[in-house]
């Protein structure tokens, strides 16, 4: 099902077409409304007049989250601030809130992209979508909800916390969509089973998770504890909000269309900035085509990931990005060895025993890396001895040490000990 099917399959010739128009005229608009883009302009000698072709977008500048922070809060708008109808933020913990602004074109653009990966996963008119994504500067509950309403859909704002709550009223209501963090659902399966109610016999169906990378482990786990099909979508605050990215029924799992008639995609070499071809891994580097409030040119997201250019059964002719591994700058460098989160927490879903509940401590000893991971004990096998789980925790590490090449001190710890968030779950301690 395609919510907007003349754009979602358009052909390649034509979309190309309508892509190079919108890179064009976005570069007219940046440069004649936003100082900091004129200056980076004049400062590599181009002029918009120049970008004939859509390969030219190579020559053009990233722009950075830093930039974000270093206009704040306003310095990056295209627009008046009277033609803008919506303010959303970062939490800003690591410096400045990167603030991003919205046109009613920008609201209604992103409200089809959502109502758009919506259909994509099979969800219709006829469902009821419970949201626990948080609701506020963050984009992730307005973003849901506006798209559920567009879809034509129930939007259930329940927002986050009071998690016994949620779980009663999803029973309550008839929710048949959960929109969360994977994370997040794991929370409310538990509060579910702790309330006595069973989440396989909610009219629940599908799961829209998001906002925090997650494995294809973990999308098992979900599937079979929560009785539903799990899709992912992806999206970030910069560049609109969820709805950049997603999955849909009929395409191998863990691959997501991106919109590409509102967002043009490269991937980068994350060191060189070198364009790199389709399928190559690298970093997502996006330009928001359409956005009038605050328009980014080449955005650099950090997400690690490649290009699928492969037609998809489902008919989108939009291409489709891989799974995310992780993002640049979540890395661990690990006595010279680069680790991602994602990948201990593949190696952690898999083990048996566990629960997927996780973190890493990084800290040092003289100059010296050290890692300890610190993971669930599944309920059901907590009252093993002593010894049983010293050998699952030797059998972990060694899982760890052979496949990332990372020495680790695996422990395993009682269920329910780690902290359990609403957003997204924080997954690395980093003591060095």
């Amino acid at each position: 099902m395609m919510f907007q099917r003349d754009l979602e399959s358009l052909p390649k010739d034509e979309l190309q077409a309508l892509q190079l128009r919108r890179l064009q005229d976005l570069c007219a608009r940046i440069y004649a409304n936003v100082p900091f883009y004129q200056r980076r302009f004049d400062e590599i000698g181009i002029t918009p007049k120049d970008i004939k072709s859509l390969s030219d977008i190579k020559y053009l500048p990233f722009t950075e989250k830093q930039d974000l922070r270093n206009n704040y809060p306003y310095g990056l708008f295209a627009v008046p601030k009277e033609n803008i109808v919506r303010l959303h933020a970062s939490s800003g913990t690591t410096g400045k809130a990167t603030v991003v602004g919205y046109t009613q074109r920008d609201i209604d653009n992103w409200a089809n992209c959502m109502a758009r990966s919506y259909a994509s996963v099979g969800l219709t008119q006829k469902d009821m979508l419970h949201i626990a994504y948080g609701y506020g500067l963050f984009t992730g509950g307005l973003g849901a909800h506006y798209g559920a309403e567009r879809l034509g859909a129930v939007a259930i704002p329940m927002s986050g916390g009071s998690t016994k709550r949620q779980v009663q009223l999803m029973k309550d209501f008839g929710a048949t969509a959960l929109c969360c963090t994977p994370s997040y659902a794991l929370y409310l399966y538990e509060a579910a089973k702790e309330a006595g109610i069973n989440p396989q016999e909610l009219p629940l169906r599908i799961g829209v998770f998001g906002a925090e990378p997650w494995t294809e482990n973990m999308r098992h786990d979900l599937e079979e504890k929560l009785g539903i099909k799990a899709y992912n979508i992806y999206g970030l605050s910069e560049v609109m909000g969820p709805g950049v990215a997603v999955e849909c029924m009929e395409g191998s799992h863990g691959m997501m269309h991106i919109q590409e008639d509102q967002f043009y995609p490269e991937i980068i070499d994350p060191i060189t900035g070198e364009q790199l071809p389709d399928g190559e891994e690298g970093e997502l580097v996006l330009t928001t085509l359409t956005k009038e409030g605050i328009p980014l040119l080449r955005y650099r997201t950090r997400d690690i990931t490649s290009i699928n250019n492969v037609p998809c059964a489902c008919g989108r002719t939009f291409r489709r990005i891989t799974r995310l591994k992780g993002r640049s700058d979540d890395m661990l460098i690990i006595r010279g060895v680069n680790v991602y989160p994602s990948q201990i927490e593949s190696i952690i879903v898999e083990a048996e025993g566990t629960a997927p509940h996780y973190q890493i401590v990084l800290a040092k000893e003289g100059a010296l890396d050290t890692v300890e991971v610190l993971i669930e004990v599944a309920e059901n096998s907590f009252d093993d001895t002593i010894k049983s789980l010293q050998k699952r925790e030797q059998k972990i590490q060694k899982t760890i040490k052979e496949f990332l090449g990372v020495t680790t001190k695996v422990r395993l710890v009682e269920p329910k000990s780690i902290e359990r968030t609403e957003g997204k779950a924080k997954h690395v301690i980093d003591n060095r």
